[in-house]
């Protein structure tokens, strides 16, 4: 007789936690191996995941696990014999796990117990040990944050070593969030509600966390998320009301929302449609009116004679790495020849449809001098028909002067005190 077979065992029900913990495990592998952008591999890491906290929470960890992955690596390499390779699973779950001990006060069995099921076939052993004797021995990450290369020799050379670990020292905590208004009287009303201070009219920052489509004032369209220096190259054209001014690359428009707000007549020009979608969205909200096209800028000619020209370049965007610490880990933003290159023709097009006296800003958000300063020495090189119209301090936040009045060059230390803000490239050119 055949002996009666032996029922499996039961599956281990998850911990409490683990999907939040498998989606960030999913997209934290996005970014690393597949190179993809944070914001754009949210969609496919939260398939499974429905919950908008858990959502959160994935996020938060992976952008945690971002910020110190050279510290966070440091840490595991230390308390292994042999080293894992960086783009192995049990790498990218002890990353995660330690980030969340080391980081986001995550309890050590909460981040243990949430981690060994993401090991799947892995050496779950191996993890559970490197976590148990990290934890043990007391871990910690070094108060100053290491950038990732080639960035910290990049911007040691560029800035100096003081400047350039003022820079890095942006990666250890979230930045305030900042709001641009359609009025300044509209922002002043709000500034209580929001828990919020003005660093220039329009403007409000915020240590405020959670959902911001739930914020006062976010359903009336008062206002739109975008960072201090980002909001800088619209207000250095000044007056433009009446006037008509072409948004080059304009998604996902907060500059194109500011300049409408201030009486312009804007065109906003993205390749993307997607994203110029997103553009439109905010314009209904917030009651905004700008003419939006779909075309690749180095190809399209305006109908009419226009005013202005503001071009926020596709760059590197290594300035916004204290928002979007994925950037520093993409390869797309090392290899800088290809954006030099686009840089260049966006700028020799949009050249020649400026009328004499008009302005033409140019920015990117990046702190790479090569696609800054040096890209506008070579323009200014190329055309003697142009000149560097002067940026005065008044026209600038306190504590953000200009270069010799020719241009703005603000880093992610700078206002160390309100929080920093992006690194950013300005320019403003005119044509004699």
């Amino acid at each position: 007789m055949r002996s009666p077979r032996r029922p499996k065992p039961a599956e281990r029900p998850e911990s409490i936690g683990t999907p939040a913990r498998r989606a960030g495990l999913r997209l934290l592998m996005s970014v690393l191996q597949q190179g993809r952008p944070l914001e754009v591999a949210l969609e496919g890491a939260f398939v499974e995941v429905a919950a908008p906290a858990d959502r959160a929470l994935a996020r938060a960890i992976v952008a945690a696990t971002l910020r110190r992955l050279p510290d966070l690596d440091a840490l595991i390499d230390g308390a292994m014999t042999k080293v894992l390779p960086d783009d192995a699973r049990a790498r990218m779950v002890l990353r995660l796990a330690m980030a969340q001990v080391l980081i986001l006060g995550t309890p050590a069995h909460a981040a243990i117990g949430t981690a060994l099921p993401l090991v799947e076939s892995g050496p779950r052993r191996l993890v559970h040990g490197v976590l148990s004797r990290l934890i043990r021995e007391g871990a910690a990450l070094p108060e100053l944050p290491t950038l990732p290369n080639p960035y910290a020799e990049r911007w040691t050379s560029a800035y100096g070593a003081h400047t350039a670990e003022r820079i890095a020292m942006t990666l250890a905590g979230e930045p305030p969030t900042d709001l641009s208004f359609r009025t300044a009287a509209e922002a002043a009303a709000r500034a209580e509600a929001l828990e919020a201070a003005s660093l220039a009219p329009g403007h409000l920052r915020t240590a405020r966390r959670g959902g911001i489509a739930d914020w006062p004032g976010f359903a009336d369209g008062q206002w739109w998320v975008q960072d201090l220096a980002a909001s800088l190259p619209a207000r250095l054209l000044g007056d433009v009301a009446g006037k008509s001014v072409i948004d080059l690359c304009a998604a996902p428009g907060g500059k194109t929302l500011q300049l409408a707000a201030a009486g312009a007549h804007v065109t906003a020009v993205d390749i993307a449609e997607k994203r110029l979608q997103r553009l439109k969205e905010n314009l209904t909200r917030t009651g905004l009116s700008a003419t939006t096209v779909v075309a690749d800028a180095r190809h399209w000619t305006p109908p009419a004679a226009v005013d202005h020209i503001l071009l926020d370049a596709p760059c590197s965007a290594t300035g916004i790495f204290r928002r979007h610490p994925d950037v520093l880990h993409l390869k797309g933003s090392r290899n800088l020849a290809p954006l030099l290159e686009l840089q260049a023709e966006l700028l020799d097009h949009a050249a020649g449809w400026l009328p004499p006296h008009g302005r033409l800003i140019y920015c990117v958000c990046s702190l790479e001098p090569e696609e800054g300063e040096q890209q506008i020495d070579a323009f200014l090189a190329r055309y003697d028909n142009f000149r560097l119209d002067p940026i005065k301090p008044e026209e600038l936040p306190a504590g953000i002067t200009p270069w010799r009045e020719c241009w703005v060059r603000t880093l992610p230390s700078d206002l160390p005190e309100q929080g920093g803000m992006d690194g950013f490239f300005i320019a403003r050119l005119a044509r004699k």
